[in-house]
């Protein structure tokens, strides 16, 4: 059972003892978005690898403009451990499952319009749309189980279980990868068996993840598992509304600015939406890999927060923010160093790899800027202090919106990735500005 630990006892190696699960099951997710580019790029052709690319983005708006079901999550049920009142950590991890279950079903009503206004935004080829349409079809089976997930995944980032998380991230990836190269390499169904195998996995993930929870729930407290009048609370379900929509605000508008970048991508050239494609699973993988020392400073300041420990908050801070620096900084070098290479093996296509050498030093500074944001974002959702997180995200997408239109036409897309990088920095900028009124606000409270 993972306890709440002290501002005193918090050290480097407690947090990379509870980092380096969640490093290697956030680091699965972008190997699944890999693995399945090197599917298709091996034995499609451009459009298809575009048409992935197309679809990987929407799939990011229709999921993770929902992303509020684990992050929201986190905060409260790490707050919730902290004060050490079980029935409250109960009631936020149902709440959120159950919302979560009702949303997928929504969306699998909705696949028609999501298609025709995902694609109307995206302005791709007539082969790309129509591949797109097929694989959106497919992936929303997946709907309620996927979102369902996210709730369970922060309930165990809250808890301090990330082992149970790393088994539920490596089964669903593993599972996911075989099932792709089956329909997608062996029964040749292209994007839309990457769709299907992706949902069953999904489905079978929620199972296994449901069983990880329950049990962690029943070794804290025998009380009733699903508290039903808990769940019920005005005051509680209002929190958790304004919470929810602040992140739902923040990750929208996020979202929004990378399906941007694709969009302005696909203006240069299928080859340039191709690398592109590439080289956002490269910052993919990176931010997966810095967002564990995030998810880590989420669980500890909200538990510092429900126990009133204002050193554990600060050290909190201090010490994953610095393990996030040597990381990020290894991943740029890394990276810089053997993209190129890596791109090779993600495509056939010579004209696609020269591309993706032409911009990788760009996505290199992109991934060692990116800590500041993820460190700032793990704090205001642990802390459950989300409005500023929305105000920045206004800030930060209105600059890049902005930036992207007037660098991309007068440097093409070296204009583009300027404001690219441009776009992770502004977000640092403006939580750093709301930061100092949060811990003042923590350290009355204490």
């Amino acid at each position: 059972m993972s306890e709440t630990v002290s501002g005193h006892e918090l050290t480097r190696a407690t947090i990379l003892n509870r980092a380096w699960p969640v490093m290697l099951a956030n680091a699965a997710v972008p190997l699944l978005g890999l693995s399945d580019t090197a599917v298709i790029g091996n034995v499609g052709t451009p459009s298809d690898l575009g048409a992935i690319a197309f679809g990987a983005i929407i799939f990011s708006f229709v999921y993770w403009s929902f992303g509020f079901l684990r992050m929201g999550t986190t905060g409260f049920v790490a707050q919730a451990k902290g004060a050490k009142d079980e029935l409250e950590i109960r009631s936020a991890v149902w709440r959120a499952v159950f919302t979560g279950l009702a949303i997928g079903c929504c969306l699998m009503l909705l696949k028609v319009p999501i298609a025709d206004f995902s694609l109307s935004l995206l302005n791709g080829s007539d082969s790309v749309e129509s591949v797109t349409r097929s694989y959106i079809d497919w992936r929303l089976l997946g709907a309620p189980a996927a979102l369902a997930l996210f709730a369970l995944m922060g309930t165990m980032i809250g808890m301090g279980h990330t082992k149970a998380l790393l088994i539920v991230q490596i089964f669903m990836n593993g599972s996911n990868i075989l099932l792709d190269i089956y329909f997608a390499g062996v029964l040749e169904m292209g994007a839309s068996g990457i769709a299907l195998g992706t949902a069953i996995a999904e489905w079978t993930s929620l199972l296994l993840a449901l069983f990880l929870v329950v049990r962690i729930l029943k070794q804290r407290t025998q009380a009733e598992l699903i508290p039903w009048q808990r769940l019920k609370d005005m005051a509680s379900l209002r929190k958790t509304f304004s919470v929810n929509r602040d992140i739902m605000i923040r990750t929208f508008l996020l979202v929004s600015s990378f399906a941007w970048f694709v969009r302005e991508s696909a203006q240069f050239g299928d080859n340039q939406l191709a690398a592109n494609h590439i080289l956002l699973q490269f910052i993919s993988f990176s931010a997966f890999i810095l967002d564990a020392f995030a998810y880590i400073a989420e669980a500890l300041v909200g538990e510092a927060l429900g126990s009133q420990d204002m050193t554990g908050f600060d050290r909190a801070v201090r010490l994953s923010s610095e393990l996030a620096i040597g990381f990020s900084l290894a991943l740029a070098v890394g990276f810089s160093l053997f993209g190129e290479m890596l791109a090779g093996l993600l495509t056939q296509h010579d004209s696609i790899t020269l591309v993706v050498g032409d911009n990788l030093t760009w996505a290199s500074v992109y991934i060692f800027l990116s800590f500041a944001a993820f460190q700032f974002d793990g704090i205001f959702i642990g802390t459950t202090e989300t409005a500023a997180m929305a105000k920045a995200a206004v800030i930060s997408s209105g600059g890049y919106l902005l930036l992207s239109v007037v660098l991309t036409r007068y440097w093409g897309s070296d204009g583009l990735w300027l404001s690219f990088v441009a776009l992770v920095v502004l977000r640092a900028l403006a939580l750093a500005w709301y930061y100092p009124a949060l811990r003042r606000r923590i350290d009355q409270a204490s």
